[in-house]
């Protein structure tokens, strides 16, 4: 063999190296998740848990660094309640009703339309969302009348809408009320 150079040891040795490389290979592997860095979840919460919760829209600040117990949040990923020393996340709000509940047991609902909320490893939660509405300022009968005007409004304004029904979309004038 070209390049290869001729050992002392006899052919035997080279089967025990092999051997010894194998098992450390095997014991390697099994060491390895012990070596591997392990995700932490959260600490076990105190005694009296505390949580700092923000939450603002750009025309209103409903929280600042307030103390809540629990708060529930529509996410894109699925709704879910943040508690004291939950795992550190970032989410994407999805539109939907938020709940915060506050020490004392009484709850407040908001609907939010989009936006974020981070949880940090601090027990710190910032909710930042588009638009933010407390859920009791809100009217069923004024938000059902606005749904069918602005459905009617898209309806008829579609170009393909008004060619299947054979109206123009140019002939179509609308009259505020």
């Amino acid at each position: 063999m070209r390049g290869a150079q001729k050992s002392d040891r006899p052919s035997y040795c080279l089967v025990s190296d092999f051997g010894k490389m194998m098992a450390a290979r095997i014991l390697l592997r099994r060491a390895a998740p012990a070596l591997r860095q392990v995700r932490f979840y959260a600490e076990a919460a105190s005694a009296s848990p505390q949580m700092s919760f923000t939450f603002a829209s750009p025309n209103e600040v409903f929280f600042k660094e307030a103390s809540v117990r629990q708060v529930d949040v529509p996410t894109l990923t699925g709704a879910f309640g943040i508690l004291p020393a939950h795992v550190p996340t970032l989410q994407v709000l999805r539109p939907g009703v938020v709940t915060v509940f506050s020490e004392d047991g009484s709850s407040a609902k908001y609907f939010v339309s989009s936006g974020s909320v981070t949880v940090n490893a601090d027990s710190s939660v910032q909710l930042l969302a588009e638009e933010a509405v407390p859920l009791e300022s809100l009217d069923l009968a004024t938000a059902k009348a606005n749904l069918e005007k602005a459905q009617s409004e898209l309806l008829w304004n579609n170009p393909v809408t008004c060619l299947v029904v054979g109206r123009s979309p140019c002939l179509l004038v609308t009259h505020p009320e």
